[in-house]
């Protein structure tokens, strides 16, 4: 095989020397006519400023005299005189108390310029560098004039000349530089390519050697001691790698075959480790077995197959199959525990019996099934069954690579068993903390309704309950009974809403024969038939006053008599009562007797809506579509979310009672095996279009019952007993009413 030629070459030994000399060379020779460049011009600008300063003394002296006399003429003339004789002087001008008094200028003074440099001492002058607007440069040189008292003279000097010396001696260096570095350059190149001969030679020597080939290699390299020693050293290794390489060809041969078999370990290895690495992200024993049972298909070609998996302790048996999780009867379990424990690796079991658990149906259309058992420390964990045809297909080292997968995620199986019992444990315990006595809900409200019952149930306390329709109100008074030291006595549920105001007191105390119309034999009341247990008074807001009056006796006494009787009966009842009234507001309305109340509101149990404790929501759905479902005979198991969502969001006005009527509603239209947002209620899916329309009645019906009032109290000339009597509603009800609507009666005379 021949070596690839790299990419990027090394740059030679004798090009990096060659390059590091030109820098140097360059460099050097840069500096050095730099650093004379600038040394000359630094000396000829102090020239410069040096005759600009004397010619400036000169000037002064002359004009002093001319100055003091006011000869102006004579003045301008020694300045002119001046400016022609020497190229370099730029202007001149004297200036005595900010005037000025004689200059050079054609085109008149620059305003500019007057103020830039004045003789700050009077003794001295002041010397400044000017830049004109064009870029030329100026010395500008202000000497007083008789120590200031005459006047200043300013002294313009171009610096023109001296620069133009300084560019010609800077050309003059730089041909000079270059000739020098021209000539280091080719000493150097003619040195370089000396040093380096010898070692170019040994580099072309090294280049011939080919690959495979290292043995009769000739270098005659003739050169300085050190390059000779080199080559030497080099030929020398190169005969113990060509020795060291044979031995690798042999070893080589055998690590070859030794690969093949690591290669094929790896795979099964490397199949195991991803497997276990995926079934550790796995939540639940179904996805777990689902993924296993996938990658076992991928291994066998029998495509019939289910994870089975016991518990902890052996006791039960979990079948994984077609994306679902079931458990199968004990007796099935503690059997196929027996058989699959016999089994070392792998065998075969006849399915004669499986018929019989619903898990495990579908393998008993096969006449025998192949286990693969897995274990846990010994302990049976679970096994793979395999339901094979007459003429399986199956290799033997795909069965061997199924054994060896299920061993290595026995420990990821027995993880996801472990965390599966605890779930069923917190299920349980959650489950048993949100029932009680038919009721479900884990809501802190249900949770203090739940004490309650179970603090006031062992007395006989009378029991009042309040709620909405729907809460539960019958439920809790059950609850009471059952807990309470009658709970095997008569239970007696009274809805004294479901009876006329003629027959309420028949039926709670009963009646004497020929009490009225229709009585031709003595009936025993609700009261005299729950003797020894406990009475539910449903709806005790409805009752009539006359009522109200016996039962206030039967609370103090636990005494009545029967209608058209005069015999006094004696009961032993506990009463419980429940409304969905406010019955405070009926005592102060007038329309509930107040002791009567009191006496009834002993201990006070308020059932909370619905709306109030949303978190129960779930729990009930999933309670009544478990009932329904199994008295429908449907397959229906879940709801979806969309659905969920909409229950959790609906106001649920008629409580508990309508979350199961809905339930039952959406069990009956259900298609599959999940309830969808379909499936609700219409009520429950237009809540928003129901919301939007109820405003504007409501608007309409709180107008008409003002007017109505209004009427009303005209027509029976403001007498507010008859136009109560005329409304169907007490006198103080009426009160409030006119105070809501604010209705007075008219003043005008």
């Amino acid at each position: 095989m021949h070596r690839e030629k790299e990419t990027v070459k090394p740059k030679s030994l004798r090009h990096t020397l060659a390059l590091m000399m030109v820098v140097l060379i360059v460099t050097c020779s840069g500096v050095i006519s730099q650093f004379i460049l600038y040394r000359y011009s630094v000396n000829l600008m102090e020239i410069a400023v040096s005759r600009a300063r004397t010619m400036a003394y000169r000037l002064a002296l002359e004009a002093t005299d001319k100055v003091l006399i006011n000869d102006i003429v004579a003045l301008h003339k020694s300045l002119e005189e001046q400016l022609s004789s020497d190229s370099a002087v730029a202007y001149i001008l004297v200036m005595n108390e900010g005037r000025v008094l004689a200059h050079t200028f054609s085109n008149g003074v620059p305003k500019d310029l007057l103020h830039v440099n004045a003789a700050e001492d009077p003794r001295f002058g002041s010397v400044k560098k000017l830049i004109s607007g064009s870029g030329e440069r100026f010395i500008d040189v202000a000497w007083p004039i008789f120590d200031g008292k005459a006047g200043t003279l300013r002294l313009g000097y171009s610096e023109a000349p001296y620069r133009l010396q300084i560019r010609k001696l800077w050309i003059q260096l730089s041909a000079i530089t270059l000739a020098i570095i021209a000539l280091a350059l080719l000493l150097s190149h003619f040195f370089l390519k000396r040093l380096t001969a010898p070692l170019q030679s040994l580099t072309a020597a090294s280049e011939k050697i080919e690959e495979g080939t290292l043995h009769n290699i000739h270098m005659d390299i003739k050169g300085p001691t050190e390059v000779v020693t080199l080559s030497l050293s080099f030929k020398r290794m190169i005969n113990r790698l060509n020795d060291s390489m044979q031995r690798l060809a042999e070893t080589n041969l055998q690590l070859n075959q030794k690969n093949r078999e690591l290669e094929r370990a790896h795979h099964r290895l490397l199949m195991s480790f991803s497997i276990s690495q995926e079934l550790a992200a796995l939540p639940d024993l179904g996805s777990v077995g689902g993924y296993l049972l996938q990658k076992c298909k991928e291994l066998v070609q029998c495509q019939d197959l289910a994870l089975l998996v016991f518990s902890t302790e052996g006791h039960e048996l979990y079948v994984c199959a077609d994306g679902r999780v079931s458990r199968c009867h004990a007796d099935t379990a503690r059997q196929l525990h027996e058989k699959i424990g016999e089994v070392k690796s792998s065998g075969f079991l006849s399915t004669s019996g499986l018929d019989a658990d619903k898990a495990l149906a579908h393998f008993s259309r096969f006449k025998r099934a192949a286990v693969f058992p897995f274990h846990y420390h010994e302990n049976l964990q679970g096994s793979l069954l395999v339901g094979c045809p007459e003429n399986c297909a199956c290799e033997k080292k795909e069965i061997q690579s199924v054994g060896l997968i299920l061993n290595q995620v026995a420990g990821a199986i027995r993880r996801v068993m472990v965390i599966e019992e605890r779930r069923q444990d917190i299920r349980s315990c959650l489950e048993m903390s949100s029932c009680f006595e038919g009721f479900i809900g884990r809501a802190p409200q249900m949770q203090v309704v739940y004490h309650l019952i179970e603090d006031v149930a062992p007395t006989d306390a009378t029991v009042l309950i309040q709620g909405e329709s729907g809460t539960g109100k019958e439920l809790a008074a059950r609850a009471i009974h059952e807990r309470s030291a009658r709970k095997n006595k008569p239970f007696v549920v009274i809805n004294c809403s479901a009876y006329p105001a003629s027959l309420l007191e028949s039926e709670l105390f009963g009646h004497e024969k020929g009490a009225f119309t229709g009585a031709v034999n003595r009936k025993s009341g609700r009261f005299e038939l729950a003797d020894g247990g406990t009475v539910f008074l449903d709806e005790i807001g409805e009752i009539t006053p006359s009522a109200q009056i016996k039962l206030l006796r039967v609370l103090q006494s636990q005494k009545f008599e029967r209608l058209g009787g005069q015999q006094s009966v004696t009961v032993d009842v506990r009463i419980l009562a429940a409304t969905n009234k406010n019955l405070l507001q009926e005592v102060q309305a007038g329309e509930f007797r107040e002791d009567l109340f009191y006496r009834l509101n002993v201990i006070p149990i308020n059932m909370p809506p619905l709306r109030e404790r949303r978190n129960d929501i779930p729990l009930l759905a999933e309670h009544f579509l478990k009932r329904f479902a199994t008295e429908q005979n449907k397959s229906v198991q879940a709801i979806e979310h969309q659905a969920m969502r909409k229950l959790l969001a609906y106001r649920w006005p008629g409580n508990v009672r309508e979350l199961e009527n809905s339930i039952e509603h959406a069990v009956v239209l259900a298609k599959d095996s999940t309830i969808g947002l379909t499936d609700l209620p219409a009520s429950i899916l237009n809540e928003e279009d129901l919301l939007a329309s109820a405003l504007p009645r409501q608007n309409i019906l709180v107008e008409h019952e003002e007017k109505t009032i209004r009427r009303i109290l005209k027509n029976c000339g403001w007498n507010k007993t008859e136009a109560a009597v005329q409304l169907g509603i007490s006198r103080s009800t009426l009160y409030e009413k006119m105070k809501k609507y604010q209705i007075v009666k008219d003043s005008l005379h």
